[in-house]
C-alpha cells in the first residue's frame, strides 16, 4: 500500500505498532497492547523486544507479539480486529526466547510457529483450525524459523523448520508428509529453509549446511541428503541466485556454495553478526546489524563488494526495498534512502 509498518517494545511494558507514510515518514496511526518479557541472559545482548516481521494481507496486518500472541489489525486504522494468546488459549508454555517466527498468510488462513507447534488459523477470525509438530515449548521448544509455501514433487506444502527437524506439511489438513532430523546446538535452527527445485537447503548453528532432495512415489515420501558442507548458518536466511547459494555464517563470514554439489566457491573475512539480504538480478543488497549496507556482485568466481555505506546502527530488522527506496529499521528510528 502507501505505508510502512514498524513494531517496537516500549518501556519494557508495551508492544507498539506504527503505520508511517511511505514517502514522508509521517505517522498515520499507532496501536499498542501490554506485552513484554526478559529473554535468557545469554540471548539478552540481542534485546528483549518484539521479534517477528509483520505480514500484510490486503487490509489486514498480522503482528506476532513476543509473549506468543498473534494480533490482527485493520491496516487502515490500526484497530485491533482479533488477538490470539497461545499461552492462555492452548495451555502451551511461554517461549523463553519469545515469538520469533514471522506469520505466513496463504489463501484464507495464516500459519505460525506458535503455541509450541505449527498452527493454522482462520485469517478473518483468528480461530485455530489445527496444530501440528508439537513440542514442549519453553527453553528448548518453540521454533525460531519462519514457514514458507512451496511445491515439491508437484505437491503444494508448507516447508517448516522446528528446533529439531525439517518437515513438509499439507496446508489443508496438517498431514505431515515428511520429516528430517536437523541437529543443532540447543536447537538453534533459526534461518528460513530455502527451496531449490525439489530440494530444500538449510544450515544451523552448531551443525552443518545441508541440501536434502525430496522424492515422492504415490503417497510415500523419501528424504535424501544430496550434500553437506561444514559451514554453519545462524540467523541470516540465504539467497539462491542462479546455481549458487549465498549465506552469511555464524562465524560472520560470507560463503558461496554450489547448489548442485555443495562445493565451496569462496568465503570471506568476517563482517557483522547478522545480515538481512535481498537479491536483485545479479546483485545482492545486504544489511548487517551494525548498520553497514553492502552492495555485492553475485559471482561464484570471487567475492565482489561493489559499494558500502553506513546507514545507521543496531539494524537487526530485515531490510526492505520498494522500487528505488530502501527502508532501514534501526533500534531507535526508521530511515528511507534512495537507491539509484
Amino acid at each position: 500500500m502507501d505505508r510502512v509498518f514498524v513494531t517496537e517494545t516500549q518501556d519494557k511494558q508495551f508492544e507498539v505498532v506504527r503505520a508511517l507514510d511511505l514517502k514522508t515518514g509521517k505517522q498515520i496511526w499507532e496501536t499498542q497492547w501490554e506485552g513484554s518479557m526478559q529473554v535468557p541472559f545469554f540471548a539478552a545482548s540481542n534485546g528483549s523486544w518484539i521479534r517477528a516481521t509483520p505480514s500484510l494481507d490486503g487490509d489486514r496486518l498480522y503482528v506476532a507479539g513476543i509473549r506468543d500472541v498473534l494480533v490482527c489489525l485493520d491496516a487502515s486504522s490500526g484497530e485491533i480486529l482479533w488477538k490470539v494468546d497461545f499461552v492462555a488459549d492452548t495451555g502451551s508454555p511461554l517461549p523463553q526466547f519469545g515469538f520469533a517466527s514471522s506469520p505466513l498468510v496463504h489463501g484464507d488462513h495464516i500459519y505460525v510457529q506458535a503455541g509450541a507447534s505449527l498452527a493454522k488459523l482462520d485469517k478473518l477470525t483468528g480461530k485455530i483450525v489445527w496444530q501440528r509438530l508439537k513440542d514442549d515449548g519453553g527453553m528448548y521448544g518453540s521454533a525460531f524459523s519462519s514457514p514458507i509455501v512451496a511445491t515439491i514433487a508437484e505437491v503444494e506444502q508448507l516447508i517448516v523448520q522446528t528446533r529439531t527437524s525439517l518437515a513438509g506439511v499439507s496446508p489443508s489438513d496438517g498431514t505431515v508428509l515428511w520429516t528430517q532430523d536437523i541437529s543443532a546446538f540447543r536447537g538453534m535452527n533459526i534461518l528460513t529453509p530455502t527451496v531449490v527445485g525439489n530440494s530444500v537447503f538449510t544450515s544451523c548453528y552448531g551443525g552443518r549446511s545441508t541440501m536434502f532432495t525430496i522424492d515422492r512415489q504415490d503417497n510415500d515420501w523419501k528424504v535424501t541428503e544430496a550434500w553437506s558442507h561444514k559451514s554453519q548458518g545462524y540467523m541470516s536466511s540465504p539467497l539462491v541466485i542462479g546455481d549458487y547459494i549465498y549465506l552469511h555464517l555464524k562465524n560472520r563470514r560470507f560463503v558461496c556454495l554450489n547448489s548442485a554439489t555443495g562445493a565451496e566457491q569462496w568465503t570471506t573475512t568476517p563482517f557483522g553478526k547478522y545480515w538481512s539480504m535481498i537479491g536483485n538480478g545479479s546483485t545482492i543488497l545486504a544489511l548487517d546489524e551494525s548498520g553497514d549496507l553492502l552492495l555485492i556482485q553475485a559471482s561464484p568466481e570471487e567475492f565482489k563488494l561493489l559499494d558500502r555505506v553506513t546507514v545507521g546502527d543496531n539494524a537487526w530488522a530485515h531490510l526492505a526495498v520498494v522500487g528505488e527506496q530502501i527502508y532501514v529499521r534501526n533500534l531507535d528510528s526508521i530511515k528511507a534512502f534512495a537507491w539509484k
